[in-house]
């Protein structure tokens, strides 16, 4: 099942992981997280008069964010269910009951992504932490494999629903906050992570603790951040459905500012009659979320959007089967026979550590990504290929631990990167569906895949030929990168010599120094309006 507790904290700016289950969640946040620190402030919305007021409701949500973290049996699901406790067979958890989560996640995380602005963010933080709860009421109850596909299902829900959490901060302050509530918001939830990680490996190592009796400390701990969730404020305002305020409010001035212009005009009133049912006819065609669909197939057209794009679609469907399956290999390549003998609690704390570190280090990178990106990310990518054959060959448990952790880093130094250079050239908007699009797309290629590769009505792999498959992906992605890393190259140093002389502006390659502006649309308007 897999690493969970790094989905959310992987995000490029939010996120964490469960288990085999909880993995990508971090993928949601992080764009949500990105798009939102982007928006321009609404004037409307700016909340200078209420300082304690949001500042009190940013601390709750971060110490819901904190608690809901908290699940000390996570890292040790999948030697729960390979245990004499429950009595599963390696393949049964590999082969019929990992799989459910990416097809579920698949199937929800669309509806979770809409219904989040619907509703205004709160219902769906209720929906998740009910989905928690379910998830360990029936570890410790159930012992049928339809009961353990029907957790993984729940496991599916929680993770869509991790997109509302990411997102929901950014409703309770004014623009100029974003980026600190950002840091705050991530901060919470990765000391969560790597604090149910830690207690987690303490109550097996030095407790000596059953996987039964950590399955009901973490039930008690998702208990209480679903009493949490229902003591969350309910934000007023969200991304696209709820603007009828912001809506009126511009009008509003709009009929103030051209009052006199109208008046003007009222001699002409006739003539402009029957233009009034083409006028109704339009409206559609110029509403905002129409321009922005439009809009994405010009946007897509840009080389360095075009290749982060892909980038997010292919290598995160890689490297979230290596988080969802990486549990069971380690159980394979070290079948402990003690509770004390396993440390995937440990691995976790330190896998989401290094990520964060690695992570923050991305921000201070001075690189011309215009030129070297498709470089950088195929030796990335090789790198990452070579650490799963390794984890895929290796007998040695210790050998496994220390890939996994790098492989995740690495992955981790790109996220922020990504994310950056998809939303900066973005309205809030924009980042909003280039990011739900490509989530959505890397969640079926995972499906895809899952269902060839491990499912059993597929080929039915087990864990270490899962690997060596994961391996040949890696390959062929870093052959493809590398490639165009060449063309990109040899067209820059070709093109060198008709620039001399020509001055250019110094271009910022710093993720923190570079502020984005609005797009504007391919009608001539612009999609914050």
């Amino acid at each position: 099942m897999i690493s969970t507790s790094s989905a959310e904290r992987e995000s490029a700016m939010d996120v964490k992981v469960p288990e085999t289950q909880a993995i990508g969640g971090n993928l949601d946040a992080d764009l949500e997280m990105a798009v939102c620190s982007l928006e321009e402030p609404p004037a409307s919305e700016v909340v200078p008069d209420e300082p304690r007021k949001w500042m009190w409701a940013v601390i709750f949500l971060c110490f819901y964010g904190f608690m809901s973290s908290i699940k000390p049996g996570e890292p040790f699901i999948t030697p729960y269910l390979l245990s004499t406790e429950k009595n599963f067979t390696t393949k049964q958890v590999t082969n019929e009951i990992t799989p459910v989560l990416t097809y579920s996640y698949m199937v929800v995380l669309v509806p979770a992504f809409l219904l989040t602005d619907l509703l205004r963010y709160k219902p769906v933080l209720v929906i998740q932490s009910i989905s928690q709860v379910v998830i360990w009421v029936i570890l410790l109850l159930g012992n049928t494999l339809i009961e353990m596909q029907f957790m993984e299902f729940f496991y599916g829900v929680t993770m869509a629903c991790r997109v509302a959490y990411s997102s929901y901060i950014f409703s309770l302050v004014s623009h100029n906050l974003y980026q600190r509530v950002a840091s705050y918001s991530r901060t919470s939830v990765l000391l969560g992570v790597f604090t149910s990680s830690v207690t987690g490996q303490l109550f097996i190592s030095v407790g000596q603790v059953q996987y039964n009796t950590l399955s009901a400390i973490s039930l008690g701990f998702v208990s209480f951040g679903l009493a949490l969730s229902l003591c969350l404020p309910w934000p007023k305002r969200s991304l696209f459905f709820n603007k009828a305020l912001k809506e009126e409010q511009r009008q509003a001035a709009t009929q103030i500012a051209t009052k006199a212009e109208l008046d003007k005009m009222n001699e002409k009133e006739n003539e402009l009659t029957p233009a009034t049912p083409l006028s109704s006819a339009s409206r559609w065609k110029d509403s905002i979320f129409v321009q922005i669909l439009m809009e994405l197939r010009t946007v897509m057209k840009r080389p360095n959007l075009r290749l982060w794009s892909l980038w997010w679609v292919f290598n995160s469907t890689g490297y979230y089967l290596v988080l969802f399956y990486v549990h069971i290999l380690w159980s394979k390549v070290y079948p402990a026979t003690e509770n004390k003998n396993v440390y995937n609690g440990a691995v976790e704390a330190a896998s989401t550590l290094l990520s964060a570190l690695t992570s923050f280090a991305a921000g201070f990178s001075k690189i011309r990504w215009n030129i070297w990106s498709e470089l950088v990310i195929g030796v990335i990518t090789a790198v990452q290929a070579g650490l799963l054959l390794l984890m895929g060959t290796t007998e040695n448990i210790w050998v496994c631990y220390v890939a996994y952790i790098l492989f995740r880093s690495f992955y981790q130094f790109l996220v922020p990167i990504a994310t950056f250079q998809i939303a900066s050239s973005l309205t809030k908007e924009l980042c909003a569906l280039v990011f739900g699009i490509n989530t959505f797309l890397a969640t079926i290629l995972k499906s895809i895949i899952n269902l060839i590769i491990s499912d059993k009505r597929g080929l039915a792999f087990d864990v270490h030929r899962q690997f060596l498959a994961y391996f040949i992906y890696f390959t062929l992605l870093t052959v493809i990168y590398l490639t165009c890393a060449a063309v990109v190259i040899f067209r820059h140093f070709r093109n060198q010599p008709k620039r001399e002389g020509v001055k250019q502006l110094p271009v910022s390659t710093e993720l923190s120094n570079i502020v984005p502006e609005a797009e504007p649309l391919s009608n001539g308007k612009n999609a914050k309006t």
